[in-house]
């Protein structure tokens, strides 16, 4: 108390003196001690979920144009592009670029191919821009939660599902009997894949799109049948994980326009590596000789002059959207201009030279990553580790809501 006098006390030259000392006390305190506004509310920073973004490419052969212009160079896009959401806030954004090793089995393959295509796969990323301190790049196999949580999605998704799934119909003609459950089960571990990182933001091809619609479907059924009622947020609560769904649905992230390139011996088939006929692909990795000599031999059709978008005329449709994908700064209206007098013999060259240039930076940086296998294993590794950082929770939340017994640490 006398410490608080003593402080009140050398305000008192402001306040005219009084007599009663217990009047001056309430006079001195209303003089010096000024009303305080109400702190004004500071407005809640939102919290911005991560979004996280998964995509793949099997190392089957080997990869070309088509894998290129409709797969990654579209994921180095969007690795280097700012995300906001619908109020302009940027939202963060975790990128998992992976090489499908454990797809590539539900063919018939050659064990040597397999090691030798998966290393190629994953130098190819890296040369066309994906860059590990944005993205991080893995080998599917080197993060054993796919397997397993393929395992444990099995077990819930009804066979009817699969067994309408085109893929599985197509692919499974050309192999008769021998035909593996692997491949009936694959669009299982797709789900399992995109899962594991709870994307919601996935690149798919228009081949793909019926598998993403059955991910969202073994989601909803999952989350229906294990993630409600109070049983499930008590076991939650005894495993110290969040008592909300374990899944997300995924959402497909719309490819663009021109991304799907077509074989050059049928316009009307996509480009494959499966193909028997390597005339009908660009390999990534083909020196520019050979590249003019596939688009000299490419089938075009015998109508006057070049266009766009006749559809009658789907190899000059690929053929310019690969002329037009190959220089990206260029406007489908300059491309016409220049080439709707054109007969082929004067434009195959130009779409020769056009590609062979834009492919060569890519070569070069290709091989400067096959050089050096250190560096190539030591990003693999990092990406890795960091999958199954992130997977490893889902499967053990996964498990949490099947009811395993889970080891304790």
């Amino acid at each position: 108390m006398v410490a608080l006098l003593t402080i009140l006390g050398k305000a008192s030259a402001f306040v005219k003196p009084t007599y009663n000392p217990t009047r001056q006390f309430v006079r001195l305190a209303s003089a010096t001690v000024e009303p305080t506004a109400a702190p004004e509310e500071q407005p809640r920073e939102k919290k911005l979920r991560v979004e996280r973004v998964l995509s793949g490419v099997q190392p089957t052969g080997s990869l070309h144009l088509g894998n290129y212009l409709g797969a990654i160079r579209q994921w180095v896009d969007f690795q280097n592009k700012e995300h906001t959401d619908e109020e302009g806030n940027v939202v963060p954004v975790e990128n998992f670029f992976f090489v499908v090793d454990l797809h590539a089995i539900t063919m018939p393959h050659d064990p040597m191919e397999l090691q030798e295509n998966t290393l190629s796969s994953a130098a190819v990323y890296l040369a066309a821009g994906i860059d590990p301190a944005k993205s991080k790049i893995f080998v599917q196999s080197h993060v054993p939660a796919h397997s397993e949580l393929t395992w444990l999605l099995n077990c819930v998704t009804p066979m009817n599902w699969l067994e309408r799934m085109i893929q599985f119909k197509e692919k499974s003609k050309k192999q008769g009997e021998s035909v593996g459950v692997g491949l009936l089960d694959y669009p299982v571990l797709m789900a399992a894949d995109i899962i594991l990182y709870q994307s919601n933001r996935v690149p798919v091809g228009e081949d793909q799109r019926q598998h993403l619609e059955l991910t969202r479907d073994i989601v909803r059924r999952f989350n229906d049948m294990f993630c409600k009622g109070n049983k499930y947020k008590k076991r939650c609560k005894a495993a110290g994980v969040p008592s909300r769904p374990v899944f997300i649905e995924p959402n497909p992230i719309i490819m663009k326009e021109g991304a799907r390139v077509m074989s050059l011996t049928d316009g009307t088939n996509k480009m494959s590596k499966s193909d028997e006929n390597d005339n009908s692909r660009i390999n990534l990795l083909d020196p520019p000789e050979k590249i003019r000599e596939k688009i000299k031999r490419c089938k075009t059709d015998a109508f006057p002059g070049i266009e766009w978008d006749n559809p009658d005329r789907p190899e000059a449709k690929n053929l310019l959207n690969i002329y037009s994908a190959v220089q990206p700064d260029r406007t489908k209206e300059d491309i016409i201009e220049e080439v709707k007098d054109l007969t082929w013999g004067e434009f195959k060259p130009m779409l020769a030279d056009a590609i062979v240039n834009h492919l060569e930076p890519i070569q070069t940086r290709y091989y400067e990553i096959r050089g050096d296998s250190d560096k190539l294993n030591e990003i693999l590794k990092e990406g890795a580790d960091a999958a199954n950082k992130v997977a490893k929770q889902t499967l053990f939340n996964t498990k949490v809501a099947m009811g395993f017994t889970l080891p304790k640490e």
